[in-house]
């Protein structure tokens, strides 16, 4: 028999044995072992509570929360409770400008001043003496490229003199944008890795240019709805407000509480923080999450094109040390993992996420077919994408879901 069309029998006899392998349902037993893992480290003095959200890009497989939301009114944490995610507003950001760049209206290689003319003319520190600062040009400016992948050479934070933008948030992204676009840079765009809030502060207003809408609406509009992300906002209603976990560290072996003003409640702040400003629950960040494991889409609405999740979820940083445990890359706005080892030893390769200064974490691993969030508020962690919450929920999410 002529091979092709014996292939084309087999197909139609045999379907199942050509067919992908169906994902195995979970394992109801260790699922169960997510939410009771959680409330050990509740009993043993690390959290006030936790909530873990676990699936696939086909929906999700576990919701649960453990604790309080609040220790001192032993209000206890609920499935809906509003966390500050901090900088896991980073890929988010990231996908507003993929978004554009999939209509046309910016490329990722275009240099920044050619969005925020700001920027030109920018200066590179050549030497720093104990009193003197050498300024020289840059050997090309900085592109958008550079400040998705961290490595544009920008200042990673702000000067003291203009600390009160996060403590206050009362000024613009216009008018944070031009201080960025003032200081010098540290390195040659393109060399090196550092973790830059102002670079990912300044794609914020990138994407307010190049859309001719505020930043919070272009996402409201292109994101937030479309996913029905109904809980996902920079500035949270007095309704939402009650819903939100209180963060806390540690003195000695005692949970105290942590006032962050800087990203806290404001009535009416001006400056969304597209750095790290957002608040969100567990159900509205798997929404994201399934989104990108669908390849930019999800329940039939469109949001990136699957040329975009692409290129934002793959290595784009080379062979340049990156990120805060060992083995990670850089996408566009996402942390890639180039080589599982550690705290990551249990997912694939090509796993993409990132983490929030309160040690929140969400990561998505498309090989295996799963995501895993997990929200929680503390401060006083050594490195919060090393912490041993994030090993534990990724562990036994692996084992459960694993085909």
């Amino acid at each position: 028999m002529n091979p092709t069309r014996f292939v084309l029998f087999a197909l139609a006899i045999f379907p199942a044995l050509f067919a992908p392998a169906a994902a195995q349902s979970p394992d109801p037993a260790k699922l169960a072992a997510i939410p009771a893992r959680m409330q050990k480290f509740v009993d043993d003095g690390d959290l006030a509570g936790a909530v873990t959200v676990v699936g696939r890009a086909g929906g999700v497989v576990q919701l649960e929360a453990v604790g309080f939301r609040d220790l001192a009114a032993r209000d206890p944490m609920a499935k809906d409770t509003l966390f500050r995610i901090a900088s896991m507003t980073k890929p988010i950001t990231a996908v507003g400008i993929m978004i554009l760049a999939d209509e046309g209206k910016l490329s990722v290689d275009d240099p920044v001043e050619k969005h925020l003319p700001e920027f030109k003319g920018q200066l590179l520190v050549a030497a720093r003496a104990q009193d003197t600062v050498t300024l020289k040009k840059p050997p090309r400016p900085i592109t958008l490229r550079d400040l998705l992948t961290h490595t544009s050479g920008l200042p990673g934070n702000y000067p003291p003199v203009f600390a009160d933008v996060y403590s206050k948030r009362n000024r613009t992204l216009t008018e944070t944008t031009l201080v960025i676009s003032q200081r010098p840079l540290d390195f040659e765009p393109g060399t090196k890795w550092s973790y830059c809030n102002t670079g990912i502060d300044t794609l914020g207003r990138v994407i307010e240019v190049a859309s001719g809408k505020s930043y919070e609406a272009f996402l409201a509009e292109h994101v937030f709805g479309p996913l029905g992300m109904t809980d996902t906002t920079f500035y949270p209603t007095a309704a939402q407000v009650k819903r939100v976990a209180v963060l806390y560290g540690k003195t000695g072996d005692k949970l105290t509480a942590v006032p962050v003003p800087f990203i806290d409640f404001v009535k009416d702040g001006k400056f969304p923080i597209p750095a790290g400003g957002l608040f969100s629950t567990g159900a509205d960040v798997a929404k994201f999450y399934r989104m990108m494991l669908n390849k930019g889409e999800l329940d039939g609405k469109r949001i990136l094109s699957e040329k975009a999740v692409a290129e934002m979820t793959k290595t784009q940083t080379g062979d340049i040390k990156t990120g805060f445990v060992e083995g990670m890359s850089f996408g566009f706005g996402f942390a890639v993992v180039k080589e599982p080892k550690g705290v990551t030893e249990m997912l694939s390769a090509g796993t993409f996420g990132h983490g929030g200064a309160f040690a929140t974490q969400s990561w998505a691993d498309p090989r295996q077919d799963l995501f895993a969030i997990l929200l929680i508020q503390r401060t006083g962690l050594p490195n919060g994408d090393a912490s041993p919450m994030r090993q534990e929920l990724q562990r036994l999410a692996v084992a459960a879901l694993r085909q």
